[in-house]
């Protein structure tokens, strides 16, 4: 038995509040309680850049199988988000060659800027329009649709099913209408990617889905649905609310964004702005054995919640986190996550916002401006981004 103490347990903060806008908490936390139990979370909560690192780097010690995550029941799977090792790294390297830098330069970056150009030539100029619905979410949902290998999934129908794991999957509350939601979307998705299989396998091409069915040695096909899954429910949030948060940051910015008018690499922008808001906020870990973490006594079983979102605006790492300023010199952050779950699409989601799609939007749309900073709604705990982002573009 360890000596230290118990984390201090917190019977008031709420998932509401969580989901309205957890900064301030988590500022307030990193200073006073930074290993704090929650009760409405049922987890143990870490707000600190060092304490997050450490628990998702250690696999050994910190598993990602977290039982009562609501994840396996909104994904009717045990993904390869939920395991470690061996199993972990077969089921993810079965879809990795679809998402190499080989295969994201010589195919996928191509058939993006094709894209990008297409939805870019829909915009109107010089009226309101919401960059959420009209360009970022249908944008997001054709490329990945494209790369894991359902084309014909519509822009609509890969939101609706995004949308719906994530709900489920962030559903800490355990409310029976998200679940409700997701099951429907399921039967859906299914029957897309199943549609694909005979054609995949007649015609194989660089996709996820062929990839995963043809290889030689290829993973069971639950997991190969389990895995089309994951990358639906990540792969569309985290591009489209990247590229909403940093055209938000430079357009309250203008002397940034002119400076990147100006060198043409807005590299620095879109990492700036998923370190400002990360798209996913929040990972879970099991301690399978008596551990310690930040000073305070973690038992066997318990389940801490890493919070990229608090780590990246941590005050030992980055000066002046809470604001956005993509000039800054070049600090580390967690957005991607760490360790061997660190984000298999963090290339193309880099690639795709922050080397094509704003180059292609400030070349086009010089003039762009918000209509009121105020009107932007920003929601979400496990997962956040603007809801809407209205401008005028000229």
């Amino acid at each position: 038995m360890l000596d230290n103490a118990p984390a201090p347990l917190d019977e008031t903060i709420t998932i509401a509040e969580l989901t309205r806008d957890p900064y301030p908490l988590y500022k307030r936390l990193r200073a006073d309680t930074p290993v704090l139990r929650v009760k409405a979370l049922g987890r143990t909560l870490l707000t600190r850049a060092e304490d997050t690192r450490a628990v998702k780097e250690n696999t050994e010690v910190f598993s990602a199988d977290d039982p009562n995550t609501p994840m396996k029941r909104a994904f009717h799977a045990h993904t390869l988000m939920r395991k470690d090792g061996t199993e972990h790294r077969a089921e993810r390297m079965a879809m990795a060659p679809a998402y190499s830098p080989k295969a994201l330069k010589a195919h996928w970056l191509p058939m993006y800027e094709t894209f990008a150009t297409e939805y870019l030539d829909r915009l109107p100029r010089d009226e309101p329009v919401d960059l959420f619905p009209a360009l970022a979410g249908p944008l997001a949902a054709r490329i990945l649709a494209e790369s894991l290998g359902i084309p014909q999934a519509t822009d609509a129908e890969m939101q609706h099913w995004s949308q719906a794991l994530i709900d489920g999957a962030g559903n800490f509350g355990w409310d029976p209408e998200p679940f409700r939601i997701v099951d429907a979307a399921h039967d859906a998705m299914n029957a897309a990617i199943s549609s694909r299989v005979d054609i995949l396998k007649a015609d194989p091409d660089m996709s996820a889905l062929s990839v995963m069915i043809n290889a030689k040695a290829p993973i069971a096909w639950s997991q190969v649905l389990a895995n089309i899954k994951i990358a639906i429910g990540g792969g569309i949030n985290e591009p489209r609310d990247a590229l909403l948060t940093v055209l938000y940051g430079l357009l309250t910015n203008p002397d940034q964004l002119e400076e990147f008018k100006r060198t043409g690499d807005y590299g620095p922008a879109f990492e700036e702005a998923v370190r400002w808001v990360a798209p996913i906020q929040v990972s879970s870990r099991r301690a399978m054995e008596d551990t310690v973490v930040g000073g305070f006594f973690i038992p066997k079983g318990d389940v801490v919640m890493t919070s990229q979102a608090s780590a990246n605006r941590d005050e030992s790492v980055v000066d002046n986190g809470e604001v956005f300023d993509a000039l800054r010199s070049k600090v580390p952050h967690q957005a991607f996550g760490a360790g061997p779950h660190h984000c298999l699409g963090a290339h193309m989601a880099r690639a795709t916002v922050a080397k094509v799609l704003l180059p292609m939007l400030f070349e086009r749309f010089p003039n762009m401006r918000l209509t009121d900073p105020k009107d932007v709604v920003w929601k979400g705990f496990g997962f956040r981004g603007p809801l809407n982002l209205p401008v005028i573009l000229g």
